[in-house]
């Protein structure tokens, strides 16, 4: 890894500091440090060559990102198609998707210098369809969520799973949420806890008005139609709570698989259950 990437939350005044000591180790190391855009500014680093995410991500063998889970959602979708491994330095709690403490951000680079870490390959979900007469294509990595806007009415959706018709939702909202995104918004509303390397999406009403509907998990490969019934209240789309689009009555979203993947690096030794028992502070005894 001879060239190294790194990726800023701007808006955390804190990674500024962790990113500091992170060039200093991967410089230290006789390694280049690269740097997209906004990052650059941010450190007050003067450069003609102003890089994307995605351009940053193709010039490097491997990108750092400094921040939380949201700075890695947010790459994630702007990485689709690019491969290059990417680390997650958690600037503040403990994350899912950040792998290493920024407290042992120069212990963790030793480590990937000596190779002791593996790859996990996360698929991203897409979501397809048109909207006020456009056509859209939206990748995400952990859900998609169609709700109600400020309105405190239900929304109804008609559900169809490879065509076939599942059932008609009157609800708060429904997430779609990928096997990465079981631990996000998909858990608050009662959906089940999947381990990342499962091929499923997680289906989950948020509020529904029967009760007998539950969380429902579909495998991967399925493709999930929901058209929108209701004229009013209002109805959003969002993918991963950061990018948001308004729907009408009629409007169909097609959601499955995307053909991209996220490649993330995770140390050994470290794992998903690891992370559960910390985050979510399990606990138990040996019989």
């Amino acid at each position: 890894m001879a060239r190294v990437g790194l990726i800023a939350n701007t808006d955390k005044t804190a990674c500024r500091l962790v990113v500091r000591q992170a060039v200093r180790a991967i410089e230290a190391s006789g390694r280049t440090v690269l740097m997209e855009a906004a990052t650059q500014a941010f450190m007050g680093r003067e450069s003609d060559t102003k890089l994307t995410v995605a351009a940053l991500a193709r010039a490097v063998d491997l990108v750092v990102v400094f921040g939380g889970d949201g700075t890695m959602l947010s790459v994630a979708r702007d990485l689709r198609g690019v491969l290059t491994p990417v680390m997650g330095i958690n600037v503040g709690s403990l994350g899912f998707l950040t792998a290493v403490s920024s407290k042992n951000i120069e212990a963790a680079l030793e480590r990937v210098w000596a190779g002791d870490f593996d790859l996990d390959s996360r698929w991203l979900i897409e979501a397809h369809g048109e909207v006020g007469g456009k056509e859209f294509v939206q990748c995400a990595l952990n859900d998609f969520v169609i709700s109600r806007g400020a309105a405190s009415r239900m929304i109804e959706l008609e559900v169809r799973v490879d065509e076939e018709m599942l059932t008609r939702y009157r609800c708060d909202g429904l997430i779609l949420s990928s096997a990465t995104g079981s631990t996000a918004y998909s858990l608050s509303a009662g959906g089940a806890i999947v381990s990342p390397s499962a091929e499923v999406f997680t289906l989950t009403p948020i509020c529904p008005h029967t009760l007998s509907n539950r969380s429902l998990i579909l495998g991967l490969k399925s493709t999930i139609s929901v058209r929108v019934l209701n004229q009013k209240p209002e109805t959003l789309l969002a993918a991963d709570g950061q990018v948001e689009m308004p729907l009408k009555a009629g409007d169909e979203i097609v959601f499955c698989r995307s053909r991209h993947r996220l490649n993330l690096v995770r140390l050994n030794g470290s794992s998903f259950f690891k992370t559960l028992r910390q985050k979510l502070s399990w606990s138990g005894s040996n019989v």
